[in-house]
């Protein structure tokens, strides 16, 4: 490389502009990861694994949990992507995703939905040769449902949004089920119903706080066109519900005493802090001093704790 002279300074050319490459590549990747939410990707996972254990009784072979793990993370991801680019015009609006890469503008719409198609392939072939065709054909229904039904239909038009999309995120432990056994079963339902019945009261809690954001979108989240007192009975009803069916799994599924004390711990807590909710919000207190953001958290280290003690369960009992 030959000197060049700049303000009297002898500079190299090339030098300054490869740093400056790295840094934009790094920028293009981080934009790329941010597509697929990767938050989201390790709650499902979280919910995959364990029913893989369950399924197995204890240790399932580590390469179908890797390959699994891979999949679902793809399948995960190329759902997720979707829904970045079919919701940019709402994420640009609310400020906890307007930061989000498409309504940034570091990602095309068209990059972003190659991007999403190409990890839709990833996942069906690594689901469909690493663990089996009928877990690759689960985690398909999963990503059209969370795209078409949820994020095109359902997310905009009714308050019930999230009850029924919300079935989208319960497929992760069909799909470990069944990457180990080949096929369904009553216990894989029970996971699945648990997820189901868990997702209203996370994310009500969530969008309490972010209430105002949704209602300036448009989006009909139940705290936007409901009362406080009435979303918080609602949370606390669908988390009775969660406890009561997440201790159907003790009798129906091979588990020892490990998995029903745990579970019955957990949905104590759970129970006694959707219990403060509903009566914070009963009592006619700001939406900004109802502590919604406990639940939410709560509701986190809830389920992870409930799947983890579902998995040990079978290595100790």
């Amino acid at each position: 490389m030959s000197p060049i002279v700049k303000e009297g300074v002898f500079v190299v050319a090339g030098a300054a502009e490869a740093p400056s490459l790295r840094v934009a590549t790094m920028d293009v990747v981080k934009a790329y990861v941010a597509l697929t939410k990767p938050r989201i990707i390790e709650l499902l996972l979280v919910t995959t694994v364990p029913a893989m254990f369950l399924a197995a009784g204890g240790l399932p072979p580590w390469n179908l949990v890797l390959w699994t793990m891979i999949g679902g993370m793809f399948a995960a991801a190329s759902a997720n992507t979707f829904n970045c680019v079919i919701d940019a015009d709402i994420d640009e609006i609310m400020r906890r995703t307007r930061r989000r890469p498409v309504p940034r503008h570091q990602i095309s719409t068209g990059s972003a939905t190659a991007f999403g198609v190409a990890l839709g392939i990833a996942a069906t072939l690594v689901l469909g040769f690493g663990a089996n065709w009928l877990s690759a054909i689960l985690a398909l229904v999963a990503n059209a449902f969370y795209v078409f039904v949820y994020t095109m239909w359902l997310k905009r038009r009714t308050s019930q949004n999230i009850v029924w999309g919300g079935i989208a995120g319960c497929f992760p432990p069909l799909i470990g089920w069944t990457a180990v056994t080949g096929q369904l079963a009553l216990a894989p339902f029970v996971l699945f119903a648990i997820v189901f019945l868990w997702t209203p009261p996370h994310t009500w809690a969530l969008a309490f706080r972010y209430r105002d954001d949704y209602a300036a979108a448009s989006v009909p989240m139940l705290p936007v066109v409901k009362p406080a007192p009435h979303v918080a009975m609602q949370i606390f009803w669908y988390s009775v519900a969660t406890v009561a069916v997440s201790l159907l799994l003790w009798p129906l599924a091979p588990t020892g005493w490990l998995y029903p004390v745990v579970a019955v711990v957990l949905g104590a807590v759970f129970l006694v802090e959707a219990w403060k909710l509903w009566q914070r919000a009963r009592s006619g207190v700001e939406i900004a001093q109802l502590k919604a953001m406990r639940l939410f958290h709560w509701s986190n280290t809830y389920l992870a704790l409930l799947f983890l003690a579902m998995a040990v369960d079978p290595l100790i009992t």
